[in-house]
């Protein structure tokens, strides 16, 4: 059977995107969305409504002050709908993937894999649901009590920020109901360790989060997928802390002010957040050169596959590391635990990197082209937006509107591209019974 075009599944992730972001648009124009009178403006309601679905967090207008407890609503529930959306359309386009290979390498996978079965999809969509909203009761519980207990905020209003912070925070998402957003809670290790506890387990990715269910017992029939991306996870995480940690110890912008307890904390929350989550405990804007590009990084990396984070992904990133590291060895395969890397593997994740980077780099020349911005700041705001990460040094709401445009297609392409990409290459594989001879060009 010929599938029509638009019903390609790699096709049919961006359309399922762009209808949810339309929907929202339209909601958010609504005059009872906002504060004020009147109804919001298209270009407004068009980059939050982007931003939610995409789960980025860049914002034009303060989340706070400028919607309405409506409009805030909506931009909850689609972030709700782009993370739940991107988690269960990645795993089950993983799941068609594997469908799709032969017998022999069919058993091959799910011999080396032992993660999701090729069951019924509505298990997997249930199995999702489940640890989506228990991870998002466990944070909002935490948070409500602590914001009711400490901050004196009455019960609704801790219950609203709670739930609003536990699925921004879980779908890495990054809007905050407070305009500074986690600012005021620099110093409290009970607001912002349970919002980079559901970061971290939402961005982990549902492949990874369905092996750990089954216990650490069986820490050694781990996929080579899970392991890579806990170890990946860890090493960047330890990497960013320590970086922070050491160049904005002493500055006076950011954590010379604070007791070491609350440096240590805040390094890693800044750390934390680069993974995607867009939320921010100190001041963006004031970060030395040295940390925005060590964020740059991070961000651009991004958290698990199928999960809520951003970026190229951490497989990805440690797959060219290990094909780059036998290739210095002069080995012919690259191996990662006792397990060959595929070539089709190697070739996927190169032509997503080329692709991101490529997109990323037209998206800064745009910007400093209409904008009087410095190369470090767009650079900062373009890796943002595209690795859905939504931290910012301040200047979204000074772009021009051409630049916004820009800024929501790059949002858009980079929630959505890498999946349709990475699942369209898979799905294209193709065995030609012919090889050409080969010639070898010099490189370098």
């Amino acid at each position: 059977m010929v599938l029509h075009p638009v019903q390609h599944p790699a096709r049919m992730v961006p359309i399922a995107f762009l209808i949810a972001i339309a929907i929202g648009t339209l909601l958010l124009m609504l005059p009872s969305a906002r504060t004020a009178p009147g109804a919001t403006p298209f270009l407004t309601a068009l980059f939050t409504a982007t931003s939610a679905v995409s789960v980025t967090g860049l914002i034009i207008v303060d989340t706070t002050t400028y919607w309405s407890r409506f409009g805030q609503g909506i931009i909850l529930a689609l972030i709700q709908v782009g993370g739940f959306g991107i988690m269960t359309a990645a795993t089950l386009l993983g799941l068609l993937i594997t469908r799709k290979l032969r017998l022999s390498r069919l058993l091959i996978a799910k011999a080396e894999t032992r993660s999701i079965g090729l069951g019924d999809v509505k298990d997997v969509m249930r199995l999702i649901l489940a640890i989506t909203l228990g991870v998002e009761a466990l944070t909002a519980a935490i948070l409500t009590i602590r914001l009711h207990g400490q901050y004196g905020l009455s019960f609704e209003e801790s219950l609203w920020h709670g739930i609003f912070h536990s699925v921004s925070a879980f779908n890495n998402a990054g809007f905050s109901t407070f305009s500074d957003s986690l600012k005021g809670f620099a110093p409290d290790f009970l607001v912002l360790v349970p919002i980079m506890f559901a970061v971290i387990v939402g961005g982990l990715g549902f492949p990874v989060l369905f092996e750990l269910r089954q216990g650490v017992r069986h820490r050694s029939q781990f996929s080579i997928h899970t392991k890579i991306t806990i170890i990946g996870t860890a090493l960047l995480l330890v990497v960013g802390f320590v970086g922070v940690a050491a160049y904005e110890w002493a500055n006076p912008a950011t954590l010379g002010p604070m007791t070491w307890p609350e440096k240590l904390l805040n390094a890693m929350s800044h750390s934390v957040m680069t993974r995607t989550a867009g939320f921010n405990s100190i001041e963006i804007g004031e970060l030395h050169t040295e940390t925005l590009t060590l964020t740059n990084a991070l961000m651009l990396i991004g958290g698990g596959s199928a999960g809520t984070a951003g970026g190229i992904k951490v497989t990805t990133f440690l797959l060219l590391g290990f094909v780059v590291w036998a290739e210095i060895r002069g080995e012919q395969d690259s191996n990662i635990f006792r397990r060959r890397i595929g070539r089709q593997t190697q070739r996927q994740a190169l032509t997503v990197v080329l692709l991101s980077l490529s997109v990323i780099a037209a998206g800064v020349l745009f910007v400093l082209s209409v904008t009087d911005f410095s190369l470090d700041v767009v650079l900062f705001e373009v890796i943002s937006a595209f690795a859905t990460v939504g931290l910012s040094t301040g200047i979204t709401a000074s772009l021009p509107p051409s630049a916004l445009y820009v800024i929501i297609a790059i949002m858009f392409i980079g929630r959505v591209g890498t999946i349709a990409v990475a699942s369209a290459l898979a799905l294209r594989e193709r065995h030609v019974p012919y090889r050409y001879p080969e010639e070898r060009p010099i490189v370098g």
